[in-house]
């Protein structure tokens, strides 16, 4: 329904509150995966991959269902929720499509990364990453997310590791049913690991720019803004969004006109631009 929004529901809660908002001031502090917790303690896990496919399918409601704390991975990327999403079909509903505009610059910082949120008439995402793998290097890259552009360019990039993260992540209770290389993009040096190799030269820094759309839509509602970050990562998003919002005159929620609308992600998506996956 209108001004649902999006909730998860942990259908395996059965004693307590097992709705939990997507939204930002419900995320705690993770530098591996956006995690969520509601007020009865009950929690959600790696959900910025189909919170990334929702936005960018141009979906501002839906209730998630899922039986376990964790999101699946899937293949590492967006692209399966995004053709699960399209397959299912998505229904328009009457109200009008609400978004936030950003007003004024803010930026947070953490050590050599940072996050930022300008004005701008439509959501533009700017990337910079930089790692000492060779395989991965200095990655930077900028889109315009109108007209289908997510799903066309970002949602089958994969997230990315080193071989030596690989047992951190699990030690963590994080991607338990992954299969790293199958689920995930591997690095060594100047190695990729995972069969088949990259299904972008600059993978990496795709997957970083789809986690952050994923990130951005715990808003609550679209933005329209420039968001650049450079070596930024969920936590740096999450802190980003938190400071907008502590800002009164930062931004403001408006009616979006037919223009603006039909400039969000999502707008103009067509079925055959869907990347197909192995």
């Amino acid at each position: 329904m209108a001004d649902h929004n999006v909730w998860f529901k942990r259908t395996d809660v059965l004693d307590r509150d097992n709705l939990i908002p997507a939204r930002y001031d419900y995320a705690l502090q993770s530098p591996l995966c956006t995690k969520l917790r509601n007020g009865a303690d009950v929690e959600v896990s790696t959900v910025e991959h189909v919170m990334a496919a929702l936005a960018g399918c141009g979906i501002h409601n839906a209730l998630i269902e899922i039986d376990g704390p964790e999101v699946p991975i899937l293949d590492g990327s967006a692209v399966p929720f995004v053709r699960g999403i399209m397959q299912k079909g998505i229904r328009q509903l009457s109200a009008p499509v609400m978004a936030w505009q950003m007003l004024e610059t803010v930026t947070v910082t953490a050590d050599q990364a940072t996050a930022t949120l300008a004005p701008a008439d439509v959501m533009q995402i700017d990337f910079h990453i930089d790692f000492e793998d060779r395989a991965i290097g200095q990655q930077s890259l900028s889109l315009n997310m109108s007209n289908g552009s997510f799903a066309r360019e970002l949602c089958d990039s994969r997230t990315f590791c080193r071989q030596s993260d690989v047992a951190a992540m699990q030690s963590n209770g994080l991607a338990l049913g992954g299969r790293p290389g199958l689920n995930a993009v591997v690095f060594e040096g100047d190695q990729v690991l995972s069969p088949g190799g990259l299904r972008h030269s600059d993978e990496p820094v795709r997957h970083k720019m789809l986690d952050a759309l994923g990130d951005l839509a715990l808003a609550g509602a679209p933005i329209l803004g420039h968001y650049t970050g450079v070596r930024a990562g969920h936590a740096l998003t999450n802190a980003l969004l938190r400071e907008v919002f502590k800002r009164p005159n930062a931004m403001r929620m408006i009616l979006c006109t037919p223009e603006q609308a039909n400039m969000l992600p999502g707008a103009g998506l067509v079925w055959d631009e869907i990347p197909q996956v192995a």
